[in-house]
């Protein structure tokens, strides 16, 4: 369940990215308020995978999903170039904490 949880998590970080961005600096009230709210709703879910998965993995898949979604929800919306270089961050970003996973028993 703290592995769904922790998913979850993650893609609502994709959603505050996203949404931030389309805040522009916090200046357009409904995107700042979904910012908020997908904020916190992300780190609470976060915190309570954390009660049963160890942090460096936890925060470290959390983050990555995050990483790569933005990259993903950037390409896709928004127009963002999609080059070689970005792919290969991408895909050391996956590697990362897909070994975390597989090296945790939790």
């Amino acid at each position: 369940m703290a592995w769904v949880l922790l998913l979850a998590a993650g893609l609502l970080e994709i959603a505050w990215a996203f949404t931030m961005k389309l805040s522009q600096g916090f200046t357009r009230g409904g995107p700042t308020a979904v910012t908020v709210l997908a904020m916190l709703a992300s780190f609470a879910l976060l915190s309570i995978s954390m009660k049963t998965l160890p942090l460096g993995t936890a925060y470290t898949v959390w983050t990555g999903i995050g990483a790569v979604g933005a990259l993903v929800v950037g390409v896709v919306i928004l127009g963002e170039p999609l080059t070689i270089g970005r792919v290969l961050a991408a895909a050391l970003i996956v590697a990362g904490p897909s070994l975390m996973k597989l090296s945790t028993s939790a």
